[in-house]
């Protein structure tokens, strides 16, 4: 895979800090962001998008993106994503993760078409995790995260796939919905979960 040209990134000039985020669409579990500013203009070999490469893969770049940049990682609830909406709970994550890099930015590149509040410089930047390194690199630790946390989960809930299926709904995961119920890792504002909610109780 060719690596990412950081040109884009760099024109923006100073210290750069990439964000994004895993687990907007998921029906189950915490959105988590992180945000990375890399030590040196040498970017750890293989950074893209997240969702380009293997979990095998993406564990190892993780591994020396933590050895090669300043990372913040920030998490949202299934409360907060409930009490907030899934835009403002990314967005809090996304706030917590860049008061977490120990540093302060020039300029903040986030994924997506909308910025959250922070003390320096945003800038949105659509298709983000495969324009810049830095942003790529944050994808790759929000989303090795975000598995980590799925799997950790399913040891308590081992119906639902999590391991697998990181909270998505795929057949696996709507099919233990239908024979165990939610539980408290469910998003119970995602229409899906209210569905499920509206017939256990028309079938009581």
């Amino acid at each position: 895979m060719q690596q990412i040209d950081p040109t884009y990134e760099r024109s923006f000039g100073g210290l750069i800090a990439g964000i994004d985020e895993a687990g907007r669409g998921p029906w189950a579990g915490p959105v988590v962001a992180a945000a990375v500013v890399f030590y040196t203009s040498d970017i750890p070999q293989g950074v893209h998008d997240s969702k380009k490469l293997s979990s095998a893969r993406r564990a190892e770049i993780y591994d020396a993106i933590l050895k090669n940049a300043n990372v913040g990682v920030g998490v949202a609830t299934v409360e907060e994503i409930d009490k907030l909406n899934i835009l403002q709970a990314t967005f809090l994550a996304m706030q917590r993760a860049y008061s977490l890099l120990g540093i302060t930015p020039d300029v903040a590149l986030i994924d997506g078409n909308k910025c959250p509040q922070l003390n320096c410089t945003t800038k949105a930047v659509i298709g983000g995790d495969a324009r810049c390194p830095s942003i790529a690199a944050a994808s790759i630790i929000a989303k090795v995260t975000r598995d980590r946390i799925m799997t950790e989960l399913s040891y308590e809930y081992p119906q639902y796939g999590w391991e697998r299926n990181a909270g998505y709904g795929t057949a696996l995961h709507q099919n233990a919905l239908k024979n165990f119920g939610i539980t408290p890792y469910h998003r119970r504002s995602y229409k899906p979960i209210q569905l499920f909610l509206e017939a256990a109780k028309l079938s009581t």
